[in-house]
């Protein structure tokens, strides 16, 4: 029903930044229900353009980046204007600014991690650099990865950004709509990338040394990866992943193992459905935890730990960008026995969902006129 309540803007400054967003939005009118819980939908931010990932920083505020090349910080419901120092950005098809992370040790050394699509002689590619931030302007740029090769289509970017507990930065890369450099050793398109947090490659990578193979490479055999979270007891990573009609993916990621596309896929040619590939089975190839078909076109995911949900706790959340919807998975170890969809079509294409300090769930929405959402259950 999507029924916004009205909410006036008001601009104003203060301190360094242009606040152009005073008050937080209601939400749906009414609450809505899950399985669980009633839930309402807290609008904090509106005028985003194709909000696609957010971060939380120590002092309250929200990091949210913007596809067309903007990063912005949201503090009690205000917006700021762009914070200045990003590298040049190109906006190509589905790339532009993608996510953001914050270091482990953000509260000492202020650094920030981004995710973005970048332009040289050779193409467009996905990107991630760090920079510092320093009130409202980004310091100290390092560009610390660059997927190679660049090419010149317009999709299939990836990509999540996640540390693990020993800081390691895990990459998640697409296939950039050419299928078959998913399964090319030397090629980062489709993989998971590895990396100490200053760029350099680990040594344990599992491709390390292997001739023809690109060190940074952690596994491969992907399409476009736009989800991932550690679990929060196994410390496992798992992605979820677009496939083709039909075929999105959930996987746990291990290092040097093969995924399979588009050798073996649940999904079929666009239109015409037919098959890819050899099938959905192939000796030495992973199948997949779960899959969707039909497509849900999933983006953003994440483990509920929190306490304003306790039937939730040990789910995992995954946004939908197809039926604009919010999915919720219950575990039994790695298996997935029960899924829940709701939020459909109340607020639009859900790009990326994450747990807050606070323990409610925040959303983004990827529409020319995003949002950044609260859900919070009711009483």
């Amino acid at each position: 029903m999507n029924r916004m309540r009205f909410a006036g803007f008001v601009s104003f400054m203060l301190g360094p930044f242009a606040i152009v967003l005073l008050t937080a939005f209601s939400g749906p009118a009414g609450p809505l229900t899950s399985e669980d819980y009633q839930l309402q939908v807290i609008k904090l931010a509106g005028n985003l353009e194709n909000p696609w990932g957010m971060a939380f920083m120590p002092e309250g505020s929200i990091l949210v980046s913007e596809r067309p090349g903007r990063l912005r910080i949201v503090k009690d419901a205000h917006l700021s204007e762009p914070l200045a120092g990003l590298p040049a950005i190109a906006r190509h098809g589905q790339g532009g600014l993608l996510d953001v992370a914050l270091h482990p040790d953000f509260a000492s050394n202020r650094r920030i991690y981004f995710s973005y699509t970048a332009r040289d002689s050779t193409g467009v590619g996905t990107e991630v650099a760090f920079a510092e931030l320093h009130v409202n302007r980004l310091e100290n740029l390092t560009v610390i990865f660059r997927m190679k090769p660049k090419s010149s289509t317009g999709h299939h970017f990836g990509s999540r950004l996640v540390f693990d507990d020993q800081n390691h930065l895990f990459i998640t890369l697409g296939d950039r709509g050419d299928k078959d450099r998913a399964q090319r050793p030397g090629d980062h398109a489709g993989s998971v990338i590895r990396l100490h947090d200053d760029g350099t490659v680990p040594q344990d990578n599992p491709f390390v040394g292997q001739p023809g193979w690109a060190a940074e490479k952690f596994d491969l055999g992907h399409r476009n990866m736009q989800g991932a979270a550690f679990h929060p007891e196994t410390g496992a990573l798992w992605t979820h992943e677009h496939g083709p009609q039909g075929g999105d993916e959930i996987n746990i990621v291990r290092p040097g193992r093969n995924y399979g596309w588009p050798v073996i896929t649940y999904g079929v040619n666009y239109g015409i459905g037919t098959k890819i590939g050899e099938g959905t089975s192939k000796a030495g190839m992973e199948q997949p935890l779960h899959y969707w078909v039909p497509s849900i076109a999933p983006s953003g995911m994440t483990f509920y730990t929190g306490d304003k949900f306790p039937a939730w706790k040990g789910d995992l959340l995954v946004g939908a960008l197809k039926d604009r919807m919010l999915v919720r998975l219950e575990l039994s170890g790695e298996q997935i026995v029960h899924e829940e969809r709701f939020l459909k079509d109340e607020i639009g294409r859900i790009r990326d969902v994450r747990q807050g300090p606070d323990g409610y769930i925040y959303l983004l929405t990827d529409e020319k006129d995003g949002g950044l959402y609260r859900l919070e259950p009711v009483n």
